[in-house]
């Protein structure tokens, strides 16, 4: 089997699942370690899996909370590991190059590949923490702004069908700023792994500052990879990672996924890909209360957000 058979996993629930046992786990929720999963795309037995991932030195380890850049820092390191050559990126799936390490498809990814690993998570840090101890696997962690990531969250719960129905704005907002949305808390998520990136062969980058400069943030990148490319590599990379070749890409863009599980006519997958978009929709009553939970949760934190 090779990854490009793997074209069409994530639409099944198993090589050996009918499609309407598959549609079924549409409305499962899996819940591991007191945070919820979409049944979709998780089962106990996958999530285990990953909390006892042997992770190798050599791997990397892409970590975001939903909606704050992961498809974009999946695209930059399959080009970087490319070295600005497109083909990998515009042949296989986003979810075949960097399959997510807690979903129920990656052990079959795993097998197919060959060579340094490149694997995603939304895992919240405690889960990983034992399988991490000691591991010199390179951690690449992505944060966004938690106004806009609620925004693109809420949108994406309106077009995905394995997440429940946000009702409405106001509604989605309190259990977001609650963290009893689908992957928990992102307060809890965010600080969870940052506290621990002393801990870590550790990389931390905002969405806000790749979209303010992608070319600086990449050069970091490198480094911390210990990858360094030629300039017209790295233009080639800038080049195939703006919002629309990403957008226009249907092997990042989730188009292959039929329409039943990713309703498109609801919502794109790759919207705005822009910072500031939550004025649209947060009343000012909303972001004052938003304010006050972000401070008080943030409290001991040293992050710093780009909020427009």
């Amino acid at each position: 089997m090779d990854l490009t058979s793997l074209t069409m996993l994530p639409q099944t629930g198993s090589h050996s699942t009918s499609h309407s046992d598959t549609m079924a786990r549409l409305d499962i929720t899996e819940s591991f370690h007191q945070t919820d999963f979409p049944g979709h795309l998780h089962t106990q037995e996958s999530l285990r899996f990953a909390q006892e991932f042997e992770f190798q030195d050599s791997d990397t380890l892409i970590v975001t909370y939903p909606k704050s850049g992961t498809t974009w820092m999946q695209e930059i390191l399959t080009l970087v590991s490319s070295r600005g050559d497109p083909t990998p990126a515009k042949t296989i799936p986003n979810w075949a190059r960097a399959p997510w390490l807690e979903q129920y498809y990656f052990r079959d990814i795993l097998r197919a590949s060959q060579g340094p690993r490149l694997i995603t998570t939304h895992l919240p840090y405690e889960v990983l923490a034992s399988a991490l101890r000691g591991s010199k696997a390179k951690v690449i962690y992505v944060a966004r702004n938690p106004k806009d990531v609620a925004v693109s969250y809420y949108h994406f719960h309106k077009m995905a069908k394995f997440l429940p129905d946000p009702n409405t704005f106001e509604e989605f907002l309190d259990n977001f700023m609650e963290g009893t949305v689908h992957y928990g808390s992102w307060f809890d998520h965010v600080k969870g792994w940052t506290n621990h990136r002393n801990d870590l062969n550790f990389f931390y980058i905002t969405y806000e500052e790749m979209l303010h400069n992608l070319r600086a943030s990449l050069e970091k990148l490198c480094g911390f990879l210990q990858c360094p490319l030629l300039p017209e590599e790295l233009t080639n990379i800038q080049r195939h990672c703006t919002f629309n070749s990403m957008k226009e890409n249907n092997m990042v863009n989730y188009t292959l996924i039929p329409s039943e599980i990713m309703d498109h006519s609801k919502s794109q997958f790759m919207r705005k890909g822009k910072t500031g978009d939550w004025k649209e929709l947060f009343s000012s009553k909303q972001n004052n209360h938003f304010d006050d939970i972000f401070e008080e949760e943030m409290l001991d934190s040293e992050l710093e957000f780009i909020w427009e």
